[in-house]
């Protein structure tokens, strides 16, 4: 099973850069016994449109552009589900024994993701009821993919 990671903007370099391409290596490495093929982060160019309503449309057309056809799409919302680490592993391993092809995650820009998108998603994930900037998100949900990862394989990283 494929995990993408579809999100607005770019990582510069520097230290969020090397933290997410840290856990996307760690989640990469730990989750290929369990079938997860590989983790691919595709970086959508933010909109340049003055107004905030064409810029979250033009992003989500780039979104759904890069999304594969029957994959189950996960939007991270702030105003989605606050499921804990053991709950987002679950439904990994279940995606798994459904054996779909595919699981992409969405990182809206700064304006969100258009009503459409969000209307596919299987699943729309919080992180908490505080608003982060999207390019943190990106580092959390790679975290949250490697520990989610080490759960299904008993390793101990993840301690309740």
């Amino acid at each position: 099973m494929r995990l993408l990671v579809a999100a607005v903007g770019r990582l510069k370099q520097g230290p969020e850069r090397e933290l997410a391409t840290s856990y996307c290596k760690r989640a990469t490495a730990t989750g290929r016994p369990l079938g997860w093929r590989t983790i691919e982060i595709i970086e959508i160019r933010e909109s340049r449109a003055q107004d905030a309503e064409r810029r979250c449309t033009e992003e989500s057309i780039a979104l759904a552009n890069v999304i594969p056809e029957g994959a189950i799409v996960v939007t991270l919302d702030q105003r989605g589900e606050s499921l804990d680490s053991p709950a987002l592993a679950a439904l990994l391993r279940e995606w798994r024994a459904e054996d779909r092809a595919a699981v992409c995650f969405i990182v809206g820009g700064a304006d969100g993701v258009a009503p459409s998108l969000v209307e596919r998603a299987r699943v729309r994930l919080a992180f908490g009821a505080a608003t982060w900037p999207h390019q943190l998100v990106r580092i959390m949900l790679l975290e949250q993919l490697y520990r989610a990862g080490t759960i299904l394989a008993g390793h101990p990283y993840h301690r309740a």
